[in-house]
């Protein structure tokens, strides 16, 4: 047989997280792959030595505001850089299909900071003639989610109050052309508006219809409101009433997610979570107002904090909220401070860190992104991050903003960081283990049967890397640096990084959950 691709001597880490890494030569035809043996005797139109290198699947990351971004711009290859593969679309439950233009444009607005400055044409009436703009046009592989926040506001507007049975019909409608369409989870964001407004009544019913596509329920969970030990346990509550498979977006193994965590292994709960391993987060300052003054359109938001009575009961809050002002200035409408601390622009203003941040929501019209570190002290951080690292039901996902000024690190240095640090340097975990985190296990627990794992008849979407050197050069302070080692990526059999360099092709496909 002739190959159009063979991998030669490559260390295979296969993403099952099962079978030790071994020697072999793999070979690829079209999209997939064809063969994994001694292939020394095949011919073939290329030949890749990876001796030395470490070859495993591509990457899949189930949490990352990049959907717009693989369309174009700076961050186009950002993520492919560091192997990643496969993106799901609609994280914390953010999209835009199918709405009228008019309450589509609201929650561009609203969901901006985690897009850039980004121009989209927000006109689409189904799901599918959203999937449809990514064909033939991204480097890596789109993989839908139901967008939460998209499914309320189409049914039922920004009220912030429980939905009604006809509303909840609606939203079954709107969910179930999604999952026709092949997204693979119902995805939300439960600090985020309007999604902030669902009660308990409305994510179990949704979650039902959602299980009955063989689909999960993934959420940035409600924090804000009821704190973080109850949010994880009305996810529990969710899983429980609705007989579906939970996940819980960005999260850390702590005195408080500890506690839950011994009761989802004792209770058999079907309950995972994702990390990317950084001691600080990044989302918009609005987000740290009291709830009763988020709710609402982006207008009618900003209307109500020109109220002088809303910013005086506000700035307690934030002031609470904001701690020493360490924040980073990430990206705003006018450009304003970027990338620097949040307290150093306050102090030059001659303003309190609370009043500066009431202040720039205003001007920047609630179009603002702050990277925003925790409040712990830095050995503390750095305890839970490695206990982090290797729990048994946390996968890798980045939580990447693309495509604005000052992005936060992981954006660019997540998957290559945990292959460095957590698996190299410190030795948490090992390397077949680490892969599945990032591979395997995120396809399986998202339905993703053709991907993740190096396997005869499957996907040809494979990484190559460096054991050695493979490492993440983002920083807090310059985040814009591409990773070091790894040095082939490979999209439906397509290569996208060449020998570390990006080669501008765009294989990636449009992938649907068949249930």
């Amino acid at each position: 047989m002739e190959f159009d691709i063979i991998i030669e001597d490559g260390n295979i880490v296969d993403g099952t997280g099962k079978r030790d890494p071994y020697i072999a030569d793999i070979g690829l035809v079209g999209d997939s792959i064809e063969a994994i043996d001694d292939l020394t005797e095949a011919k073939a139109s290329q030949r890749i030595n990876a001796s030395g290198q470490v070859v495993c699947p591509g990457f899949v990351d189930v949490h990352v505001h990049s959907e717009i971004s693989l369309l174009g711009g700076r961050d186009q290859y950002a993520a492919v850089m560091q192997g990643v593969t496969t993106h799901l679309a609609a994280p914390d439950g953010f999209g835009w299909a199918p709405l009228p233009q008019q309450l589509a444009q609201e929650l561009w607005h609203y969901t901006q900071f985690a897009y850039g400055d980004d121009k989209v044409a927000l006109n689409w009436n189904t799901p599918d003639e959203y999937l449809n703009i990514f064909e033939g046009h991204i480097p890596a592989n789109l993989y839908p989610q139901v967008p939460h926040c998209a499914v309320r506001l189409g049914a039922m507007g920004w009220d912030a109050r429980p939905a009604t049975t006809d509303e909840l019909k609606i939203m079954e409608r709107t969910t179930r052309d999604w999952l026709e369409a092949g997204a693979c989870c119902l995805c939300l964001g439960l600090d985020y508006q309007p999604s902030a407004n669902a009660d308990l009544n409305e994510l179990v019913y949704l979650s039902k219809v959602a299980a009955s596509y063989d689909a999960i329920y993934a959420a940035h969970i409600r924090y804000q409101l009821i704190g973080r030990k109850a949010a994880w346990e009305e996810t529990i509550e969710i899983a429980q009433h609705a007989k579906i498979p939970v996940h819980i977006s960005h999260e850390r193994v702590d005195e408080v997610s500890a506690e839950v965590l011994e009761r989802v292994d004792r209770d058999d709960i079907d309950l995972t979570f994702e990390s990317y391993l950084y001691p600080a987060g990044m989302t918009h300052l609005a987000m740290m107002l009291p709830m009763e003054y988020q709710t609402g359109s982006p207008d009618e938001m900003l209307l109500n904090l020109e109220n002088t009575d809303v910013r005086e009961k506000s700035l307690p809050y934030l002031r609470d909220k904001l701690g020493i002002g360490n924040q980073i200035i990430g990206y705003n409408r006018s450009g304003r401070y970027i990338g620097k601390l949040l307290k150093d622009v306050s102090k030059q203003e001659g303003k309190s860190n609370e009043e500066f941040a009431y202040d720039f929501i205003r001007e920047e019209i609630a179009i603002e992104t702050f990277v925003m570190p925790w409040v712990t002290p830095p050995d503390e951080n750095e305890k839970v991050l490695n206990q982090t690292a290797c729990h048994p039901r946390m996968m890798i996902a980045s939580d990447g903003v693309y495509n604005i000024p000052h992005p936060h690190p992981r954006s660019y240095g997540c998957f290559v960081q945990y292959l460095g640090k957590f698996v190299r340097e410190r030795q948490l975990i090992s390397l077949k283990d680490a892969v599945y985190k990032m591979s395997g296990f995120p396809a399986e627990r998202f339905r993703l049967s053709d991907r993740g794992r190096i396997a005869t008849d499957l996907a040809a979407d494979i990484v190559i890397f460096d054991p050695d050197t493979v490492a993440d050069r983002s920083t807090w302070f310059d985040p814009i640096q591409p990773p070091v080692g790894v040095n082939w990526v490979f999209v439906n059999g397509v290569p996208v990084i060449n020998d570390g360099e990006v080669t501008g092709k765009l294989p990636g496909k449009v992938l649907r959950h068949q249930k």
